[in-house]
C-alpha cells in the first residue's frame, strides 16, 4: 500500500508543479522579454521485487526556459540595426526640411538677391535700386546665418542626445553585470534561475536598442558583452562606462569613449548599431559635411561677389568697397585653426586663397620636427608634407584646396599638431557690411572714346580689366591712347603724346575684321595689369583711340551686368562648373536622396525586426489557449493521482478493518 501511496503522492506533486509554471506562465503574458517554461518530469528508479522491476512513481527533473539562442540572438541584432535606421531617420528628416523649404532655404534668397542685381544693372544710378540690393543683400546673409544656427542647435542637439544616450547604456551595463553576479551565484548547482535569464535577456534587448553590441556566453552562465569592434563593455559583474569626453583634435567635438577606470579610449569611429550608431552616423556622413557645404558656398558667394565689386566703381568714382565681410578677416582666420595638442607658441591662421577651390574636408597640421610638417586631408587621407625655414618666423603651409595656412613660428614641437577647419564657419560669419548705396560699384573702370578727328572707320568697345586686378592705382592715373600709324600698325602713348612701354596681342591688325586685342599695361613701378578690347572696321593712320579712367561713369553698368552674371557663372566646387544655386541644388539633393533612402531602410529594418520578434514569440511567448489546455490536463492528472491516493487508502483501511 505504501508504493502505491507514494506513486500518487509522486503524481500529486508534479502535476501540482506542472499547475504552478502553467499558472506562472500566464500570469506573465504580459511581461516584456519573458520566455514561457515548462516542467519536465521524468520516472522515478524502478524498485526489483523478484518477479521485475516495478515503478516507484514520477518526479520533476527540471523547469526550462523554452527559448532558442539563434532566435535570440537574431532579435537581438535585428534590434540594433532598426533602432540605428530609425535615429539616423529622424535625424536626416529635420535636415532635409530646413534645407529644402522654401521659408528657411537659400535658394529663394539667391534668386532674390540677383533679381534686385538685375534692377539695379538697368538702372545704374537709381538710389532705391540700390537700396534694394543691400536690402536683399542682407537676406542672403540672415540667410545663411539662420542655416548655420540649425546646423549648430542639430548638433548641440546630437552632443546632448549622444550623452542621454551613453548614461543609458551605463545604467543597463550595470543591470546587466548585477544579473550576471546573481546568475552565477543562484546556478552553483546547476539550477537554472530562469526569471534571472528572462530579466538578463530583455536588458540585453534594451541596450541593443541604444548602441550594437557582441554577446558572448561564458562556461557560468554569465555573458561578456563587447561594443565597437571588441571593446569590452560588460564582462561577469564588470562593466566598463561609457562616457563622452572633447575631442583632442577639435574641443568642440564630442566623441564617445570607453572606460576602464583607469584610462579612456575613444571609441567613436568603432561604434555601429542602436540609437548611437545611428546618431553618430548621421553626425559623421551627413551634417559634417552639409555644415562644410554650406559654409563653403558662403564663402564662395562673398568672395566672388566682393571681388567683382572691387573690380568697378562706385557713384563717386572710387573703387568698389565690400558689400559682405572679409573672407580673410584676422578674426576669421584664427577662428579656422584649432590647437589640438600644446601650441602655445604658435600663432596659426587659415587664409582662403581660392574659394572655389575649396574642399569639403577638414585637415589635421602635425609637426615631426620644429621644422617638418605633414598636411594630412581627413576626407580621403592624402597628405602633403613639407619644411618650413627656422627663419624669418613667419612662413606659409599652401594647400593645393585653394587655403594656406599662414604660421607663426615660435618653435614647434614634435608631435604639436593643429586641427584645421576652413568651411565650416563660412555660413555663420558672413554678413552684409556695406552701408551706403552710393558705394555699390556698377561702373567699369576704363573706358574707351575714339577721336572726333578720327577719319577712319575703326571703332573700338569698352575696354575690360581682366587679370590681375592689384592695380587699381596705375589703372586710375595712367590713361594711354591707341594711335594707329596706318591701317593695321598702332603704338601706344600717353596723354603728351610720349611713348608708353605697352605691349598688345595681336599688332598688326587686320582691317575690316574683328580684332580682338589683349593689352599688357606697366607702369614706372613695374605694376602691371591687362586689358582687353575688339577693334573692328579700318582705322587710317593718325586715328586715335583714348583708353581713360572712368571717373564719372554714373549711368555706366558694365560691372553691374558681370555681377548679374554671376548668378550663373561656374564658381564653386573646385572647378566642377557649378554656380551658386546648381550647388546649394546639389546639397538639398543630396540630403533629399539620403533621407528618401532612410526611410525606405528604417522601414526594410522595422519589418524584419517585426519578423524577428514574431519568430521569438512564436516558440517562446506565452499562448492562452495552449496554457488553458495545459491547466486542463494537468488538473486531470492531479485529480487522478488523488483518486490513486484514495484508492491506497481505502485499500489500506480494508486491510487494517480484516485484523480488528
Amino acid at each position: 500500500m505504501a508504493d502505491l501511496l507514494n506513486i500518487g503522492l509522486s503524481g500529486l506533486r508534479v502535476s501540482q508543479t506542472s499547475l504552478t509554471v502553467t499558472g506562472h506562465n500566464v500570469a506573465n503574458l504580459n511581461t516584456p522579454g519573458y520566455s514561457r517554461q515548462e516542467a519536465t518530469q521524468v520516472t522515478r528508479a524502478p524498485l526489483y521485487v523478484g518477479v521485475g522491476f516495478l515503478g516507484s512513481g514520477v518526479e520533476t527533473d527540471s523547469i526550462r526556459r523554452i527559448t532558442s539562442d539563434i532566435l535570440v540572438s537574431q532579435l537581438r541584432e535585428n534590434t540594433f540595426v532598426s533602432a540605428e535606421q530609425e535615429a539616423f531617420r529622424e535625424q536626416i528628416e529635420q535636415l532635409d526640411s530646413l534645407l529644402a523649404n522654401t521659408t528657411t532655404g537659400l535658394t529663394p534668397a539667391i534668386t532674390n538677391f540677383f533679381k534686385a542685381m538685375q534692377t539695379g544693372a538697368e538702372d545704374p544710378s537709381s538710389i532705391p535700386s540700390r537700396q534694394l540690393i543691400l536690402t536683399e543683400s542682407e537676406g542672403i546673409a540672415s540667410r545663411f546665418n539662420t542655416i548655420s544656427d540649425r546646423l549648430n542647435q542639430q548638433t548641440s542637439l546630437v552632443n546632448q542626445q549622444t550623452r542621454t544616450v551613453t548614461d543609458q547604456i551605463n545604467r543597463l551595463a550595470k543591470a546587466v553585470g548585477d544579473y550576471n553576479d546573481a546568475i552565477a551565484k543562484a546556478e552553483v548547482n546547476n539550477t537554472p534561475a530562469n526569471d534571472l535569464h528572462d530579466a538578463r535577456e530583455e536588458t540585453l534587448r534594451e541596450l541593443a536598442e541604444l548602441i550594437g553590441i557582441t554577446v558572448t556566453p561564458q562556461d557560468d552562465n554569465t555573458i561578456n558583452v563587447f561594443v565597437g569592434t571588441g571593446q569590452p563593455l560588460i564582462v561577469g559583474a564588470k562593466v566598463n562606462a561609457l562616457g563622452v569626453v572633447p575631442s583632442t583634435d577639435d574641443p568642440e567635438r564630442q566623441e564617445v569613449a570607453v572606460s576602464d577606470g583607469t584610462s579612456n579610449q575613444v571609441v567613436t569611429n568603432l561604434l555601429t548599431g542602436g540609437e548611437l550608431g545611428g546618431l553618430l552616423r548621421y553626425r559623421e556622413e551627413v551634417l559634417d559635411p552639409a555644415f562644410n557645404e554650406i559654409g563653403r558656398l558662403a564663402l564662395v558667394f562673398s568672395e566672388t561677389i566682393n571681388q567683382q565689386l572691387s573690380e568697378g566703381l562706385d557713384l563717386t568714382g572710387n573703387f568698389g568697397a565690400n558689400l559682405f565681410r572679409d573672407i580673410n578677416d584676422p578674426i576669421l582666420m584664427q577662428q579656422r585653426v584649432f590647437p589640438s595638442s600644446n601650441g602655445a607658441g604658435s600663432a596659426l591662421e587659415v587664409e582662403i586663397t581660392n574659394a572655389g577651390q575649396l574642399t569639403l574636408s577638414d585637415y589635421r597640421l602635425e609637426f615631426s620636427s620644429a621644422t617638418n610638417y605633414t598636411l594630412t586631408r581627413l576626407s580621403d587621407g592624402v597628405q602633403s608634407a613639407g619644411v618650413i625655414p627656422a627663419a624669418p618666423s613667419t612662413a606659409s603651409v599652401v594647400s593645393p584646396d585653394g587655403f594656406q595656412i599662414n604660421l607663426t613660428n615660435n618653435g614647434f614641437t614634435a608631435g604639436e599638431r593643429f586641427y584645421v577647419s576652413p568651411t565650416r564657419e563660412g555660413a555663420e560669419h558672413i554678413e552684409r557690411v556695406l552701408q551706403d548705396p552710393e558705394e555699390l560699384a556698377f561702373a567699369a573702370p576704363l573706358r574707351g572714346d575714339a577721336d572726333l578727328a578720327n577719319r577712319g572707320s575703326g571703332v573700338i568697345s569698352q575696354p575690360e580689366v581682366v587679370s590681375p586686378f592689384n592695380s587699381p592705382d596705375v589703372i586710375a592715373n595712367q590713361p594711354f591712347d591707341i594711335v594707329f600709324t596706318d591701317t593695321q600698325n598702332f603704338s601706344f602713348v600717353d596723354n603728351s603724346g610720349n611713348g608708353l612701354t605697352i605691349t598688345a596681342t595681336p599688332n598688326p591688325i587686320t582691317p575690316g575684321q574683328p580684332n580682338a586685342l589683349t593689352i599688357d599695361v606697366t607702369d614706372g613701378g613695374g605694376n602691371t595689369y591687362q586689358v582687353t578690347l575688339d577693334i573692328n572696321g579700318r582705322p587710317l593712320a593718325g586715328d586715335r583711340f583714348t583708353i581713360e579712367f572712368n571717373q564719372n561713369g554714373t549711368s555706366d553698368n558694365r560691372n553691374a551686368l558681370k555681377l548679374v552674371d554671376l548668378e550663373n557663372k561656374p564658381t564653386t566646387l573646385a572647378g566642377a562648373g557649378v554656380n551658386y544655386a546648381d550647388a546649394y541644388g546639389e546639397l538639398v539633393e543630396k540630403v533629399g536622396t539620403r533621407t528618401a533612402q532612410s526611410r525606405v531602410d528604417s522601414q526594410a529594418a522595422a519589418t524584419i525586426l517585426t519578423q524577428s520578434q514574431n519568430a521569438r514569440d512564436s516558440l517562446s511567448g506565452v499562448n492562452l489557449d495552449e496554457e488553458a489546455a495545459n491547466l486542463i490536463r494537468f488538473e486531470n492528472a492531479y485529480n487522478a493521482s488523488a483518486q490513486v491516493i484514495s484508492v491506497a487508502r481505502s485499500i489500506f483501511d480494508t486491510l487494517i478493518n480484516t485484523f480488528r
